[in-house]
């Protein structure tokens, strides 16, 4: 076969539908990680189908981003072929890993969010060269939500970006209220030398904290953490342990709707891990990227760490 065949034959060759020729199996609650293969160069299921072309129905890629001391597959083993059985194409990336300290090599988040944050354009780069989209949608968890702001607010991110749906945000940050240990910590000066000492080995670990520089710089626009032109979906809960209050991850923008899973739903009792493998917030996240077909999310017993199923909604 000449070369210029070859070249014919491929373009003619039809482009990979998003929808999977089958339904991939959904894991829930504690049977995602489970049955996840990890590694931070493992991809999970449905996600990184660098041939795939968005359908009309869903022009845009979606970009899963991952929390802290994760990787794209142990955070997305549920969310991935959820949204990729949906029509979805899906890309995931492991970003912020700390490859010179061996034991800390297979996680990622670790690096300051600054440099995440260029990390996730260029991924976001060649997912919208690959696909040839215009724009791309956000999925993120915990500190998936946070680190991005600096991409869409400094690094021109906000143009690529539709919708942003963000799972156990902290806008901000975490210990701040009804134990104000941010505060305390700045009250006795002590926010510097520890911030110096954790940051060692996490980078992004101090910018978490309530009151931080980045998270300060995150929120001193006049909009706040919301910027405009994305779409947010918030999806917190009530019992979140990590991101403490809670409500750190509300935007009370325009462009902005908030939702807690609880709401509706009191025998939902995810905290900051189980909420990203449930049922309830994987139709959640489906809303939110495609609200013209919602429907109403299911209602069903979820445990802290184990996550659960859904009974009748």
């Amino acid at each position: 076969m000449t070369a210029s065949v070859a070249v014919v034959l491929a373009a003619l060759a039809p482009a990979a539908n998003a929808e999977p020729a089958r339904p991939l199996p959904v894991p829930y609650g504690a049977t995602a990680l489970a049955t996840a293969e990890l590694g931070p160069d493992v991809d999970p299921p449905g996600s990184n189908d660098w041939t795939c072309r968005p359908s009309a129905e869903h022009p845009n890629p979606v970009v899963l981003v991952h929390g802290l001391l994760a990787s794209r597959s142990v955070n997305w083993q549920t969310m991935s072929p959820l949204l990729a059985n949906a029509g979805y194409c899906v890309f995931a990336l492991t970003y912020g890993r700390v490859t010179e300290v061996a034991p800390l090599s297979h996680v990622g988040g670790l690096r300051a969010m600054e440099s995440s944050a260029a990390e996730l354009g260029a991924f976001v780069d060649r997912v919208r060269e690959a696909t040839g989209a215009d724009k791309i949608d956000l999925v993120g968890h915990s500190e998936g939500t946070v680190m991005p702001q600096y991409w869409l607010q400094f690094l021109g991110g906000a143009a690529q970006v539709d919708k942003y749906v963000a799972v156990t945000p902290l806008y901000r940050g975490t210990l701040a209220d009804p134990l104000p240990v941010a505060l305390l910590a700045d009250g006795l000066g002590i926010r510097p030398p520890l911030s110096a000492a954790v940051a060692a080995a996490c980078a992004s670990c101090p910018q978490f904290i309530s009151g931080s520089d980045y998270l300060d710089r995150m929120n001193a626009q006049p909009g706040g953490a919301a910027v405009p032109g994305v779409t947010y979906t918030t999806v917190m809960t009530r019992y979140d342990e990590l991101v403490v209050p809670y409500t750190s991850g509300r935007l009370d923008a325009p462009n902005a709707t908030n939702v807690v899973v609880q709401d509706g739903c009191e025998i939902d009792l995810s905290d900051h891990l189980s909420i990203i493998t449930t049922p309830r917030t994987g139709q959640i996240i489906l809303n939110a990227l495609d609200p013209a077909h919602a429907v109403k999310p299911p209602c069903g017993v979820s445990l802290p760490a184990l996550g659960g199923s859904p009974v009748s909604s």
